[in-house]
């Protein structure tokens, strides 16, 4: 079993575009691999009110960015290249992460909990939802091991956004400072928007020291 630790934002859509491609090349060229991918949040922006931040009045005050299609571009030319069809135009609000970065870190014990991030970012991104929103948050949680009550439980806990955030912050300790960011066996590391035969060579890189070890 290869262990993949991955690092994101859930407002992030380099982060939707690396886990994209992670489960295509899991699935394309290491279809017998067994896996654990483990989820750890990071807070790019800690203090996103509950209503949201409009993106091309943040892009413009804090980069400069005057025409946001501009930034937009590159990442959406990159995810078509995986076959992922992404307009940013479709989602133009950033939301505090926090709740669904706790519900993605509960669903660890379930079994569930790389299916629910990939489904949390997908309702973020493709079908413009709120993911700050705890009742929107449990709808999508209900298909992967959580009933409703104990979803918005989860995410409406004082203590469980005080561990999200605690998580992010040894995150950033240990130098991750870019995401996605990927580690693969524990000791392979790539972040940013890496490529499908970058991501397959981590993997191979990982499984050839995986069976040196064991010799």
């Amino acid at each position: 079993m290869l262990q993949i630790d991955l690092y994101t934002e859930i407002s992030c859509p380099w982060c939707l575009v690396g886990q994209y491609r992670l489960d295509k090349v899991l699935r394309e060229r290491f279809p017998k691999l067994a896996t654990n991918i483990r989820h750890h949040p990071i807070l790019l922006l800690s203090h996103v009110p509950a209503t949201g931040l409009y993106i091309p009045d943040l892009l413009k005050k804090r980069y400069g960015v005057t025409d946001p299609k501009s930034s937009f571009t590159r990442v959406e030319g990159e995810a078509l290249i995986s076959g992922l069809k992404l307009d940013l135009n479709h989602q133009l609000y950033t939301y505090p992460t926090q709740a669904a970065h706790a519900l993605i870190m509960a669903a660890s014990e379930k079994g569930t909990q790389h299916k629910l991030a990939v489904a949390i970012i997908e309702a973020y991104f493709l079908d413009a939802k709120n993911i700050a929103d705890v009742n929107i948050l449990a709808d999508i949680a209900l298909s992967y091991g959580f009933e409703r009550d104990e979803a918005i439980s989860i995410t409406t806990d004082p203590e469980w956004h005080t561990r999200v955030e605690y998580e992010a912050e040894n995150s950033m300790l240990k130098g991750i400072r870019s995401v996605p960011h990927f580690v693969f066996g524990e000791q392979f590391e790539i972040n940013g928007g890496r490529s499908e035969d970058e991501i397959a060579f981590a993997i191979e890189k990982a499984l050839i020291k995986n069976q040196t070890l064991a010799r």
